[in-house]
């Protein structure tokens, strides 16, 4: 049997998530499919899939097919291409992107739109979750995370930093005092993005370092929710300079404890593998790496 056609076959299983939604999509018989599927886990020397009543879901050696096939088809999708250079090649076809709440609202529309524009082959699918993302398993081509600790053995390029600001209102400060020391938080309601641990706070002054314990009764992972509370005068939050800095200039947040820096945390791109990656990836990589360069974040 065709190899092509089975990696085909098996991409598009994963991605329908049934074997009758693989053979609708490819005009290809349910018997086919199975005979292609059972060809794939012959090759393999092992089964590439669960199968239950309810949905397939990819047993570790499947999601290394999975992977290995979608190298495939990509190559042989360029080595098909008409021989032009890549920078004469308009970029086509869907790119998945999972992100945070904040990453889809505060920092990805410019450079998407810009990218759109340029490119209006590309379709853009992005998938919000504040989890961390199976890339493989959620068919997802490039997740944009903002961490410190990055997973060995990850492939990941650098985009830009992510620094904070500790703010509240001044209605919360004129009731509870306003912080001279880190460790003033603690008689504060300190309102806590959860992945990010929930009781220490890292920051450093004149680069030393300084850490200090924080409680508060509501925590969250998602900054744009617990920003509404800071609003509302609940508390005090480290949240994303990009996501306050205009209300700290039009006085609706003050910005606390401003000789104290928050530890910034890197933004970087995350992707399956830096072989086969196709040309609408490539480029939309290099345009958030341009986008992050010239945006302080």
């Amino acid at each position: 049997m065709d190899r092509i056609t089975a990696a085909q076959v098996f991409v598009r299983i994963v991605e329908q998530g049934s074997m009758v939604g693989a053979a609708q999509s490819l005009d290809m018989s349910r018997s086919m499919v199975t005979r292609y599927l059972s060809e794939m886990e012959r090759w393999a020397d092992a089964q590439l899939l669960h199968r239950s009543t309810r949905k397939l879901t990819l047993t570790a050696a499947g999601e290394k097919a999975f992977e290995n096939c979608r190298s495939i088809l990509d190559f042989a999708k360029e080595v098909s291409a008409p021989l032009a250079s890549e920078h004469a090649a308009q970029p086509e076809g869907t790119i998945r992107i999972a992100c945070s709440q904040f990453v889809a609202a505060d920092l990805l529309p410019t450079v998407i739109d810009a990218f759109l524009d340029e490119f209006p082959k590309v379709h853009i699918d992005v998938h919000i979750s504040n989890q961390v993302t199976n890339l493989v398993e959620d068919r997802i081509d490039l997740a944009i995370r903002i961490t410190n600790e990055l997973e060995p053995n990850i492939i990941a390029r650098p985009l830009g930093r992510c620094r904070s600001v500790l703010c509240a209102t001044e209605a919360y400060l004129k009731r509870n005092g306003y912080p001279v020391y880190p460790d003033d938080l603690a008689k504060h309601n300190c309102l806590i993005y959860s992945n990010f641990g929930k009781s220490l706070w890292h920051f450093t002054k004149n680069e030393q370092a300084v850490v200090t314990s924080v409680s508060g009764n509501y925590s969250a992972n998602e900054s744009l929710l617990l920003l509404q509370s800071v609003l509302k005068g609940r508390g005090i939050s480290l949240q994303p300079k990009h996501a306050v800095q205009a209300m700290i200039n039009d006085k609706k947040l003050v910005h606390v404890l401003p000789n104290y820096e928050p530890v910034s945390l890197g933004i970087y791109a995350i992707y399956r593998s830096r072989k086969h990656q196709s040309i609408a990836i490539r480029k939309l990589l290099d345009r958030l790496v341009d986008h992050f360069e010239i945006t302080e974040t």
